[in-house]
């Protein structure tokens, strides 16, 4: 596989946040055999994961909490945080992909 195409399907599976998030980098990891692309490919599936995680989190403490508005106001800025960090992250990684 060419260097520009490994750096692009890389860069890709970071980019799939906005598309696909988890099925691209499941596709990539298990079709592509370069080792450099399988690890991009992990890694976004793993952050894209993330916000997935946190959101049942976030709906158990509104229930526990018996929907107390100081509880649904921290799991929404936790929530809104996590995914705005994971978001730029993902964008991060994928422009490092395709200058390095």
């Amino acid at each position: 596989m060419k260097e520009g195409t490994k750096k692009i399907i890389s860069a890709v599976c970071y980019f799939s946040l906005f598309f696909a998030p988890f099925l691209f980098p499941i596709v990539v990891y298990f079709v592509v055999d370069d080792s450099e692309v399988m690890e991009h490919a992990k890694k976004s599936f793993l952050s894209h994961l993330f916000p997935i995680v946190a959101v049942p989190l976030g709906i158990i403490i509104i229930f526990e909490t018996q929907y107390h508005l100081a509880a649904i106001i921290i799991s929404g800025l936790i929530f809104g945080t996590l995914t705005l960090i994971v978001t730029i992250w993902n964008i991060v990684k994928g422009i490092k992909v395709i200058l390095s």
